[in-house]
């Protein structure tokens, strides 16, 4: 009887808690959620990072690497979609639905100008670069250079100590701004509990990443 009580309590919070945002905002609140695509060919690509902004209201959200997207709108509002290198895109949600959810496969199409490529040869000539070419160095010595190189070794080497592009900063704090955005009002979930992160620490482990190194 003791649980049923609590169980009859909690029920009636929750419908009051409802009622009270009914007054508040009204009954024309919905989940609007969806995808971001290029709509450009015949194939259709997530387009990820996405701006999806509710006009004349200033809130608005990012779709996520996959080009997902969700927030909560109203009845009637306007959508804009944009994204760099893509026209702007307008959805008006539709004022006459009858549930709460409404699901959209949003396409918006390509209006960058691709230039023919520029090949920059460092001589004057055709002449000159026959000259150069044909008192080149092409003897085993060079050979092995070039081969060392290009190692694996060598790359792994440089790749851990060039820094990053401009793609490459630019696509990990677009990547953090979504994930702050997606989890706004709510707790993010914690590393503890994923599976993938305990994977990542294991093998980390086995490599001996947190064995104390030498100076």
């Amino acid at each position: 009887m003791k649980y049923f009580l609590l169980v009859l309590l909690f029920v009636c919070s929750l419908t009051g808690l409802r009622a009270q945002l009914i007054d508040q905002y009204g009954e024309d609140l919905v989940q609007f959620s969806g995808m971001v695509v290029d709509g450009t060919g015949s194939n259709m690509y997530p387009i990820p990072f996405a701006t999806v902004l509710i006009k004349n209201d200033g809130r608005g959200t990012y779709a996520n690497l996959e080009g997902f997207f969700s927030l909560v709108t109203h009845k009637g509002d306007t959508i804009v979609f944009s994204a760099l290198g893509y026209d702007d895109a307008v959805f008006v949600v539709p004022d006459s639905l009858t549930e709460d959810k409404y699901s959209i496969v949003q396409q918006l199409t390509n209006n960058s100008i691709d230039l023919p490529a520029a090949v920059v040869f460092p001589w004057p000539s055709r002449d000159h670069f026959k000259l150069e070419f044909l008192a080149m160095d092409v003897s085993s010595d060079l050979q092995s250079i070039a081969s060392a190189n290009l190692s694996a070794e060598k790359l792994e080497a440089l790749q851990k100590t060039l820094p990053r592009s401009g793609q490459e900063n630019a696509s990990h704090y677009l990547r953090q701004q979504a994930r702050q955005t997606y989890y706004v009002g709510q707790r993010p979930p914690m590393n503890i509990f994923s599976p993938v992160a305990w994977k990542q620490f294991f093998d980390g482990w086995k490599r001996g990443d947190f064995k104390k190194k030498d100076d």
